[in-house]
């Protein structure tokens, strides 16, 4: 993306944007980020509100760190990661390594607990970057939830105009979530599922910030 196409942000916000340079940097620096617990109701804030109120949750997150890759010239791609109904979904933002570096899939991700983080750039492609996330993905009783995850969701689709959105991102969100996904078991492999260990349903309960 041209950094034109910017125009729009603040000379501060265009500082940040230009600091964040590597996945490495933008997951640092939504570690520093408090949760977004959406006392006040949900929401879907676009990267200016995020900076301005300097907290997210896992889809702000993702849309800020999609942003900040496109300014440096990737693809703002999201993947979703969709669970039973009683959990939660999550998503998070994929990046790519050049061919020189081996033109290996990660992801970047915002989350407030010890799981569901964020992954090298050592996956062949999506699918096996998205299955990394399964055995993580349980409920408090250990019972694994994740069921399907998306094809890359192209944000550029949507223009550019959201970054700066003062509105909730509802529109990208409901996108998302409508968009093709890819189911990942079948009904005898569910039938058969392991529940997590006490010790790994311990250790999902370790939380970085406190409501």
């Amino acid at each position: 993306m041209k950094k034109s196409f910017f125009k729009e942000l603040n000379s501060e916000e265009l500082v940040i944007f230009y600091r964040l340079s590597t996945p490495k940097k933008i997951q640092d620096f939504l570690e520093k980020l408090p949760i977004n617990f959406e006392k006040k109701g949900d929401t879907c804030m676009s990267p200016r509100r995020i900076l301005r109120e300097k907290k997210a949750h896992c889809m702000e997150g993702a849309l800020f760190a999609a942003t900040a890759l496109w300014f440096h010239g990737q693809k703002p791609l999201l993947l979703d990661l969709k669970s039973v109904d009683h959990d939660f979904d999550h998503v998070v933002a994929l990046f790519k390594n050049p061919p020189a570096g081996g033109g290996k899939w990660g992801a970047i991700s915002k989350t407030n607990h010890a799981v569901l983080r964020y992954r090298e750039p050592v996956y062949r492609d999506v699918r096996e970057l998205a299955m990394s996330f399964f055995h993580e993905y349980f409920t408090d009783d250990g019972k694994k939830t994740m069921r399907s995850f998306s094809r890359p969701f192209n944000l550029q689709k949507f223009g550019y105009n959201w970054i700066t959105s003062e509105k909730d991102l509802w529109e990208i969100a409901d996108a998302l979530d409508a968009s093709k996904h890819y189911p990942i078991l079948t009904k005898k492999t569910l039938a058969g599922l392991r529940k997590a260990d006490l010790v790994e349903i311990k250790a999902g309960k370790i939380t970085q910030w406190k409501k």
